[in-house]
């Protein structure tokens, strides 16, 4: 099995492998020239974000836009994810419909292991983040690797997600937590 193989099957893997290299190379690239080169929400900036993300559809991403590798960023119809996201997609992160991303929210999936030494062989993993529809996450929040986000749920400005939120609610704070129930 490949390092990339194994990172996509969510399992330990080398980051430094040649191969997940050139794919960040090729991701650094594409956000470059989103972020700089093309002002304009157009035809070619589109089709630039597409040939980065191809799983995010209809979504909408407003630059800056920073992302480990593209491919691995899911984003249902109608999904608005406001300037300055960054997703370090090492693991799925899937963003259902109709969400509303605010700027400088970060979508984390890179895990690495707890215990010094394994840590020091640089080796990690990443953990999928999934957002339901209907979702607001308010600018500057973090979502954790690993955590699930349930349908119609809001995340206050400023919040580390880092367990999983049930769907209908608010929740906020670090660590956030649910601070009132939607229905």
């Amino acid at each position: 099995m490949t390092e990339k193989e194994k990172m996509l099957a969510g399992e330990p893997f080398d980051p430094f492998d040649a191969e997940l290299a050139a794919d960040r190379d090729r991701a650094r690239r594409l956000t470059h020239r989103l972020n700089v080169e093309l002002c304009e929400q157009d035809d070619t900036y589109r089709a630039t974000l597409r040939e980065l993300c191809p799983g995010i559809g209809t979504a909408l991403i407003r630059a800056p836009f920073y992302c480990d590798y593209g491919y691995n960023v899911f984003a249902g119809e109608g999904t608005f994810i406001n300037f300055g996201c960054i997703c370090l997609d090492l693991a799925p992160i899937r963003l259902g419909r109709h969400c509303q991303v605010g700027p400088g929210v970060q979508l984390l999936t890179a895990h690495h292991p707890l215990d010094a030494v394994e840590r020091a062989t640089g080796i990690e993993q990443g953990l999928p983040v999934t957002v339901g529809d209907n979702c607001w996450i308010g600018g500057g929040a973090i979502l954790c690797p690993g955590v699930t986000v349930g349908d119609r749920t809001v995340i206050g400005a400023g919040s580390v997600v880092t367990r999983d939120l049930p769907a209908d609610c608010v929740a906020a704070g670090n660590p956030a937590r649910v601070i009132r129930r939607l229905r």
